[in-house]
């Protein structure tokens, strides 16, 4: 049953992890010549045929390997797709590819780009061998999906928390069904940076940083404007290192050293030694596909609605499965982790009367988020079975977003030794600010946008992929940022003014060098912050963007769903983006995935006692 089940076949070559970062090889879905080994009996021309098509994320060349009767491999190593996302649809469509011998598969809800370039990419180059005629005749793969399953718990959701909630049930001796409405597992978490804000002594004071709980908590509430349950805030901040050692013993690794992710208010921010939060993901579906008998996956699976007894207490759900075939689970114990609602644009606009309440958050801005995950079904579940929603207006904007898509893309904003500058060079803002403030600041800039600026102090190697897997040479290539072996040169490709863009950098160096106060606020407290001097430079051009809404589902610590007066609707949990009350009306960066581990961790064990009494 389990979608990642089919991901550990090693024929599909170019599937291995780091083939994502491979160079690109051409633009558009023109084939390229064949490499024909011989005339195949059967009219396919054996040999292997090349097609470049264009992914999510950039372009990129597929080569299909035909003998004269069958498909036998097919290669993506160049894609430079989101690991867990488009590259996870290139593997497990050409995985079902190669084993029933078609070209009649679905495509990945979530990855529908990556998804579609595969699709005809392989089309393109089964047409060159002759082979595409046999090869759309051939039916299309059949998904055994049952009418009904029973568990004791049910988690609405295969995100970060849901999948945390999932497998801290199944450590508790629950069984668990976990339904997912995108063919991918890990929703939004995903493309995330990983940031896991926690006060670590272990870490920190090897890096000689003073931090503690109390510090993590004050930081947390006046981040979010005092507006966060300070119960909840206590909670998450005392046990936020429990959530690593946790996610240690699942095989996560995490780098050694922490940092600060953008708008942390601190240096408490704990990074997965891989690229990004699919890290993550990955141990997680590795226990589930290891423990088969406690946990259930379900991809494609859509929530219609919660199953309530007469007493209105939740009984299960009711979904359909690729928007067709109903399919219900019965449970004792649901926990709605379905996300927040970002990239619900009518939905955000309605609510949007607080902090943004001045700016129009329409189509014209975008989301940080992976947009059939942001949508926010959840809550309407929710209200639908009594439970009261809280902060919804409480929306934050994220200033890396790339203009145009809104996605987090390139040059990341997250750490340290970079500068903000606007269209003329000049700097603007107190870049380690609280994210509201930082947007704030860009908004008020010429047509919204700014400059971020880094030298080789972020980027020493043009080849070498960055904790997010991107590399300055394939930014390049892409067209996405600007480099400049001097401040004059960057100045100039860039349209700015070179004597303000120096200015701005000898400003910020000054604060670094403790020879000045900066105008805007930047301190350099911290342990990673050094002088810009040397070049090449690089500029990547960004806007605000929506990022984490903050309202939600009404919690306790427990994570039990509440009503308006209080009490905990029957047999439902919540946990992560789509609860409401934690972070006020700012979520500091970093925050995020801690909130989605610990409150998951804590969704997963209330529910599986609940099952149990």
């Amino acid at each position: 049953m389990m979608s990642g089940s089919m991901s550990r076949r090693t024929f599909v070559q170019g599937a291995a992890l780091l083939g994502i970062y491979g160079g690109l090889m051409g633009f558009g879905l023109t084939g390229c010549a064949a490499k024909p080994e011989e005339k195949a009996s059967a009219g396919w021309i054996a040999g292997t045929y090349s097609a470049d098509v264009v992914g999510h994320n950039a372009p990129f060349t597929i080569d299909v390997t035909f003998s004269d009767t069958a498909i036998t491999a097919i290669d993506t190593g160049t894609s430079q797709e989101s690991l867990g996302v488009g590259a996870y649809a290139l593997e497990e469509i050409a995985s079902k590819m190669m084993e029933y011998q078609t070209l009649n598969c679905d495509t990945v809800t979530g990855a529908t780009l990556s998804s579609m370039s595969l699709l005809q990419g392989v089309k393109d180059c089964a047409d060159q061998a002759g082979a595409l005629k046999d090869l759309e005749g051939k039916a299309a793969p059949e998904e055994e999906i049952a009418d009904t399953y029973t568990a004791d718990v049910c988690v609405v959701g295969g995100g970060g928390a849901g999948l945390a909630a999932a497998i801290s049930a199944a450590q508790e001796g629950a069984t668990v069904v976990v339904v997912e409405k995108c063919g991918i597992t890990g929703g939004s978490t995903n493309v995330s940076e990983g940031a896991l804000n926690a006060v670590d002594p272990e870490r920190q004071e090897k890096q000689g940083i003073e931090d503690s709980i109390e510090t993590f908590y004050n930081s947390t509430m006046e981040g979010g404007h005092n507006l966060g349950d300070p119960t909840l805030v206590h909670y998450l901040t005392d046990n936020a290192l429990d959530s690593v050692h946790w996610m240690e013993e699942l095989g996560v690794e995490f780098k050694d050293e922490v940092g600060s992710a953008t708008g942390s208010l601190g240096e408490r921010s704990h990074y997965p030694a891989t690229p990004s939060g699919n890290t993550y993901i990955r141990s997680f579906v590795s226990y589930i596909e290891k423990n088969p008998d406690k946990i259930t996956l379900l991809n494609e699976m859509q929530v219609t609605k919660l199953a309530t007894d007469s007493n209105g207490a939740v009984v299960g759900v009711e979904a359909a499965f690729r928007g067709e075939k109903p399919v219900t689970v019965e449970a004792k114990s649901v926990i709605i982790a379905t996300g927040g609602f970002g990239a619900n644009v009518e939905y955000r606009q309605k609510v949007n009367t607080g902090v943004w309440s001045s700016v129009k958050l329409d189509d014209t801005i975008g989301c940080t988020n992976i947009k059939p995950c942001a949508q926010g079904e959840g809550l309407e579940l929710a209200e639908g079975a009594g439970v009261e929603l809280v902060g919804l207006s409480d929306i934050q904007l994220h200033p890396c977003g790339t203009p145009g898509t809104g996605l987090m893309e390139d040059i990341r904003t997250s750490g340290r030794n970079r500068i903000f500058v606007n269209k003329e060079g000049s700097r603007f803002v107190n870049e380690g600010a609280e994210r509201d403030k930082l947007c704030e600041a860009i908004f008020a800039q010429p047509e919204s946008t700014y400059w971020i600026v880094v030298n080789t102090v972020r980027y020493p190697s043009e080849t070498e992929p960055d904790a997010n897997g991107a590399t300055i040479e394939n930014m390049l290539s892409l067209g996405h940022i600007v480099k400049g072996e001097t401040i004059e040169d960057l100045a100039e490709q860039t349209k700015m003014d070179a004597a303000k863009l120096q200015a701005s950098i000898d400003a910020y160096n000054a604060v670094v060098a403790g020879e000045a106060e900066d105008e805007f606020g930047f301190k350099a407290g911290n342990t990673a912050d050094v002088q810009l001097t040397e070049g090449p430079w690089y500029a990547c051009r960004k806007v605000p963007t929506v990022h984490h809404t903050m309202g939600g589902i009404k919690i306790d610590v427990e994570c039990h769903a509440l009503d308006a007066t209080g009490a905990p609707v029957k047999n439902l949990y919540a946990c992560g983006e789509c609860t409401g009350g934690i972070h006020g009306s700012n979520r500091l960066g970093g925050n995020a995935i801690a909130d989605c581990m610990t409150f998951g961790r804590v969704a997963g064990k209330q529910a599986a006692a609940n099952a149990s009494a």
